[in-house]
């Protein structure tokens, strides 16, 4: 294989071999090879064409054989700089550097996540997010096509009673022209290059969907069958196609299925992480900037505690306030509702209120009493005996 070695600041190009075996690696790894050889006590030969060099001898004499590196190739040898793939370093320049100043100020989501969703969807890789309902997946999904400028596309599985007819189509009779197919929108949309395609509620999905989508979500099939016959049509799947999905995995979630251990294999898996008390702060500021401050803190500490409970060995609830229940809930203050008035409409309903007062939508006026000011007329108990029972101690343990 012919490589340029510069000596003495002329340009030549040889042919480079070590024994038997001549190099046809990329150049850097060729000269990794020879000095591996010379170290070993083999034979460097070099055949140039033309060089003015003593190491290589006259114009006439070709090939030269050596068994260390003549002083003339030192210089070549000793500063080679490999070559760079120069559009893997831009890649990688603008996963950990540009891509960060991209993400929505409103997704709070941590860098190396961002990072992890930029660089899965530059590479056509399919991807899963998990977590809790209102945690910001299907946001999050919405925000990479757009920082990319991809085409996005949008199916909601977990909604769909017919998966064949959404993820493959229809056949239909008309007549006029009789019996005919009918392709579905997401036959178009795996068609369409470099499309980020959503697929939202893959684990309410019925398992028809899981088994029509493993074929398009392997990496080495990449293709969807329109038939079960296996002698159907196949459309593959267009180039840098981006797969995201999300899921809700736990047992507060009714409707779910556990995944199929085959299909989870085809994703990359990210959790989505509920927020810390000081981020759902700085997010619900950020959409109300025009908000009373404690107000918005507040609402957070109240969201805050609802998961710090969940954390807890016996939980006294059965699941957290979401973060798209909190900007709701911080939606009703700002447009003049008082914290107890937009928590009935917003948190309580969440909460099972059977068992009296041990009951779980006790538990959670005990919590909201906490933030409300001491100089309003607002309780939320409504008898005298029941007022009785909540006492400031109270209050403050179950916080």
């Amino acid at each position: 294989m012919k490589y340029i070695l510069k000596i003495n600041d002329v340009t030549e190009t040889v042919n480079c071999s070590v024994g038997k075996h001549t190099f046809s690696f990329p150049q850097p790894l060729a000269i990794k090879k020879a000095k591996a050889a010379l170290r070993k006590g083999n034979n460097l030969t070099v055949d140039a064409t033309t060089i003015e060099s003593k190491a290589f001898g006259t114009s006439s004499q070709k090939v030269s054989t050596f068994k260390k590196v003549p002083k003339d190739l030192e210089p070549f040898w000793n500063e080679y700089t490999p070559p760079v793939n120069q559009e893997h370093a831009d890649m990688m320049s603008f996963i950990h550097n540009d891509s960060v100043a991209l993400r929505p100020s409103l997704l709070m989501l941590p860098d190396l996540k961002w990072k992890y969703l930029i660089r899965s969807a530059m590479r056509g890789k399919n991807i899963m997010m998990t977590g809790a309902a209102g945690s910001g997946k299907t946001m999050a999904a919405k925000a990479l096509a757009n920082s990319l400028d991809r085409p996005e596309f949008y199916f909601n599985l977990g909604a769909t009673q017919d998966p064949r007819a959404t993820l493959v189509g229809n056949t239909h009779f008309s007549k006029d022209s009789g019996t005919f197919f009918s392709e579905s929108s997401f036959v178009k949309a795996i068609q369409t290059p470099d499309a980020i395609i959503l697929l939202d509620e893959l684990s309410r999905a019925h398992p028809e969907a899981w088994n029509i989508l493993m074929t398009v979500l392997d990496p080495g099939q990449r293709y969807l069958r329109l038939d079960e016959a296996k002698d159907s049509p196949t459309i593959q799947v267009a180039k840098g196609v981006c797969f995201i999905a999300t899921a809700n995995i736990g047992n507060e979630y009714t409707s779910t299925r556990v995944i199929d251990r085959a299909l989870l294999d085809r994703f990359t898996i990210i959790e989505m992480d509920l927020l810390s008390k000081e981020k759902e702060e700085s997010l619900l500021l950020q959409m109300f900037p025009e908000a009373d401050k404690d107000m918005i803190a507040n609402i957070a500490s109240i969201v805050s505690a609802t998961r710090d409970e969940m954390k807890t060995e016996i939980p006294r609830i059965s699941t957290s306030v979401s973060t798209r229940a909190s900007v709701e809930f911080a939606s009703l203050c700002y447009d003049g509702f008082s914290l107890e008035e937009a928590a009935s409409v917003t948190v309580y309903p969440l909460y099972d209120d059977a068992g009296g007062l041990d009951s779980e939508r006790t538990f959670i006026k005990q919590l909201v009493q906490k933030f409300i000011p001491a100089n309003t007329d607002e309780n939320l108990f409504n008898t005298e005996s029941e007022e009785e029972l909540f006492t400031e101690d109270d209050i403050n343990q179950s916080s």
